[in-house]
């Protein structure tokens, strides 16, 4: 990167890295001079800061500028032109990324929201690489150097939830001994980054709200506002629109945050992508392990590439892990999961449940047709969907109430209930079964 002549476009006088260069030669420098005040030093460091700081962001700006002004006379591309054209404009990406078109396309858009402040929300089913894209609009923007703090909010009780995102003053609450920053302010010039956004209770989502707008806080116990110069990115894998029209999430909160909206596909919309994955955690694994990549069996990578993967890269990169780590040199179908193993080298049908069970639950096919783990499978699947839909209907549809009585997770509720194509509002207002009243 170059900073022109004005009116002279092409013709370099200094390049960024130069100039970087003899501003950090500058604050070394002043840093040890002996002459001068230690109040002059520190005063002449801030300033170095901030025209360091000012040249950074006009780095990424002209970079994203000309990126924007390229895609006004740009013909159509071909996908590996795509991916080439994003690499050759140093856009930074820690994994890897093959020719897949939907996810050239949300890589793209990441790419132009980066350099700015808008909010960006990024849905996608669970493990398909929400908080890796928030890290990639992160890294590629001008906020790079600067703070990146994660916060999961479906793992935040809602009795702190206020205190977590704001902080509080020492005796706010029974247990708050000192004053303690809250995510906001730790994030402060940087990146924050909400993840399971919808698992936000109304209350949260108010505070999150007047946030968005003020740009300021309030610890908890404190009536002091404290300014915030925070970027948020928010993940979920909900439909949040559907949410705001049931009024379970606040519509001017979903507009506020969705002003730029990245969707990730999951990866049975990647398959061609597949292998790039198998080397790209083959070698990550391998490092980590430290010893050599394992080699896969034709019928284990044929296996693989067929497989559905209902927890998207994230399950691909686990099972991975999972076969280096078993395996020695070469790995087979039976250092697969044992969930997901097929029974004699023969691969499992794509929806077991579907392939042999019925809505009784008496077995479909006949037993030369599948083997006996396949059929305990999906007999399993069928009594899991069943307890499902019956306690949705105890319920009324509301999955936080069937959460509770099932001391389960709301998210990993929400996953079960995604794998069985079960919805809650299909349930609400529908009277429960004579036999839920005994």
């Amino acid at each position: 990167m170059k900073i022109l002549t004005p009116g002279l476009r092409g013709s370099a006088v200094i390049s960024y890295a130069g100039l970087l260069e003899k501003i950090e030669i500058l604050r070394s420098t002043l840093r040890w001079a002996p002459t001068l005040a230690r109040p002059e030093i520190e005063k002449l460091l801030r300033q170095a800061n901030a025209v360091r700081d000012e040249v950074m962001q006009l780095s990424h700006k002209e970079r994203f500028v000309e990126a924007a002004a390229g895609e006004n006379v740009r013909v159509e591309r071909t996908p590996g032109a795509r991916r080439r054209a994003l690499l050759d404009r140093s856009f930074v990406f820690e994994g890897a990324f093959g020719d897949n078109p939907q996810l050239l396309e949300a890589l793209e858009i990441a790419e132009k929201a980066a350099p700015t402040d808008l909010p960006v929300l990024i849905d996608g089913e669970s493990g398909t690489g929400k908080e890796l894209m928030a890290k990639v609009i992160h890294a590629n923007g001008s906020r790079s150097d600067k703070p990146y703090i994660s916060v999961n909010c479906g793992a935040i009780p809602d009795n702190l939830l206020e205190s977590e995102l704001f902080g509080h003053k020492k005796g706010a609450f029974t247990g708050a001994v000192s004053d303690r920053k809250g995510k906001f302010e730790s994030a402060h010039t940087g990146t924050i980054f909400l993840d399971e956004i919808g698992e936000l209770p109304l209350s949260g989502q108010v505070k999150l709200l007047r946030v968005l707008e003020s740009h300021e806080i309030q610890r908890v116990g404190s009536d002091e506002p404290i300014a915030v110069d925070t970027r948020i990115v928010a993940a979920t894998n909900r439909n949040l629109r559907r949410l705001s029209e049931e009024g379970r999430f606040r519509e001017d909160l979903f507009y506020r945050l969705g002003v730029i909206h990245v969707t990730l596909p999951p990866l049975r919309e990647r398959s061609d992508e597949i292998p790039l994955l198998f080397a790209f955690f083959g070698d990550e694994a391998a490092a980590a392990l430290k010893r050599r990549p394992v080699r896969m069996t034709p019928r284990l990578r044929e296996f693989l590439l067929s497989y559905p993967y209902p927890g998207n890269i994230r399950e691909l990169r686990n099972i991975i892990y999972r076969i280096s780590c078993l395996a020695g040199e070469t790995a087979d179908l039976q250092h697969l999961p044992a969930d997901i193993r097929p029974e004699a080298g023969r691969p499992a049908p794509a929806n077991a449940a579907a392939a042999v069970a019925t809505p009784t639950g008496v077995v479909a096919t006949t037993p030369a047709s599948i083997s006996f783990s396949d059929a305990k499978r999906a007999a399993s699947d069928e009594a899991e969907k069943l307890f499902l839909e019956r306690g949705l209907q105890q319920v009324g549809g509301i999955v936080a109430e069937l959460a509770r009585r099932c001391d389960m997770n709301r998210s990993h509720l929400q996953t079960l209930l995604k794998k069985h194509g079960l919805r809650s509002k299909d349930f609400r207002n529908r009277p429960p079964h004579a036999e839920d009243d005994r």
